[in-house]
């Protein structure tokens, strides 16, 4: 057994008595500075080794090493690891009790999945799960009806807490290893959505929708923000004077700040909704803030002929409304590192899944290639009479 110093800079752990790292860093003056990370090193019975975290401070890290000693000479390794005592249960009610975790925007939906996955796994002991087991838990959630995408979702949830109990040392590196092992169901971009909204619908649907459905619809259509953005928006973001609407970072999925211009279209709109003293919220509904519009959506898509449903053919859901918006200011002209700054996308991967090519545009397409050939088909033919002017004159 032994206390190991980890460098700040290139992570080697390494004995406590050395000075400089092999990277060349100053190790003496990164512990003065409370930046060396100590370790502990120590055998599992078996003879499997064993890494262990234990802070900043070289005294407790001692302190911690004199632990395991004992715990190893009474036989008493295996209480080493946390997760030997703690079942599923338990460690969902830490995580979720997290400030930061209670404060994510889909916290909700994570609540939900970790349910799904606790009421199978949650008087498990955490340390006891094997991959065969997530493995069969998976077969048995498909037997049941659940989409790939669904049951990716709860293993993935159980994964995140995981990883969180992981970085601080509740778990170990093999229950991290289980989670990390089990292979996604669904393929990558096989639930890549494509749908967006043509024209004649978007006039049909709006329609056919309440006023306060109808005002959602249009800011998302001129500004491709997600659902989430679009409900908890509050007056004090939207500036009307400088035609700006401004998201900070709590307001995000990916947790970066946006701005997102005003169209004149969307202006007119934003302009004439009223105000209510009681609630900041832009999108009220019989004065209270609109929670979800699945069923208001859903009548409207039936009254304006339009296939609704994440999972019918051709169906149409409010998220497509991010996917027309792209559509359009590609369609638009508008460079596609503008549109990503507008949106909120990281990746062009990420913007490509977004932007959709169409009928229209393969049609414009073939349309610009046959306006090509019959240009090069002309300077053919002038060419050719040229040719045959100049040798009768000759």
């Amino acid at each position: 057994m032994a206390v190991l110093a980890e460098c700040p800079i290139c992570h080697k752990k390494q004995s406590v008595r050395n000075r400089n790292c092999e990277c060349g860093d100053d190790l003496v003056k990164a512990k003065k500075l409370t930046r060396v990370r100590y370790w502990i090193n120590y055998r599992l019975p078996g003879g499997k080794q064993k890494r262990e975290s234990v802070g900043f401070s070289i005294e407790e890290a001692r302190d911690a090493d004199g632990k395991r000693r004992v715990q190893k000479r009474e036989n008493r390794i295996f209480d080493i690891k946390p997760e030997a005592k703690m079942t599923f249960k338990e460690l969902s009610e830490w995580y979720l009790g997290l400030e930061k975790v209670k404060g994510k925007a889909y916290y909700p939906t994570l609540t939900i999945n970790l349910n799904s996955f606790l009421s199978e796994f949650g008087s498990v002991i955490v340390g006891r799960i094997k991959p065969a087991d997530l493995e069969n838990y998976q077969a048995m959630r498909k037997k049941e009806g659940y989409s790939d995408s669904y049951i990716d979702h709860e293993v993935g949830a159980a994964r995140t807490m995981i990883n969180k109990a992981f970085d601080n040392d509740l778990v170990g590196g093999d229950t991290l290893k289980v989670f990390k092992r089990v292979k996604k169901l669904l393929k990558r971009n096989a639930n890549a959505r494509d749908r967006i909204l043509t024209g004649e619908e978007s006039n049909k649907l709006m329609a056919a929708l309440p006023l306060h459905t109808r005002t959602i619809i249009a800011i998302a259509a001129y500004t491709g923000m997600r659902k989430s953005e679009i409900l908890s928006l509050t007056w004090d973001k939207v500036d009307l004077k400088q035609r700006i609407i401004r998201l900070e970072a709590a307001d995000t999925k990916d947790r970066e700040p946006r701005k997102i211009p005003i169209s004149e279209e969307l202006y007119g709109i934003l302009k004439n909704i009223p105000k209510a003293i009681h609630d900041n919220h832009v999108i009220l509904y019989m004065g209270m803030p609109v929670k979800d519009i699945r069923s208001a959506l859903t009548r409207a898509c039936k009254d304006a002929g339009i296939t609704y449903g994440r999972f019918a053919k051709g169906g149409f859901v409010l998220h497509d409304m991010r996917h027309t918006f792209n559509t359009n200011m590609r369609k638009a002209g508008v460079a596609q590192s503008v549109i990503m700054k507008i949106t909120g996308h990281s990746t062009s991967e990420m913007f490509e899944r977004y932007n959709t090519v169409d009928d229209g545009d393969i049609r414009q397409a073939v349309a610009r290639l046959d306006h090509f050939m019959k240009s090069v088909d002309q300077n053919v033919d002038q060419v050719t009479h040229q040719t045959a002017t100049n040798e009768t004159r000759d």
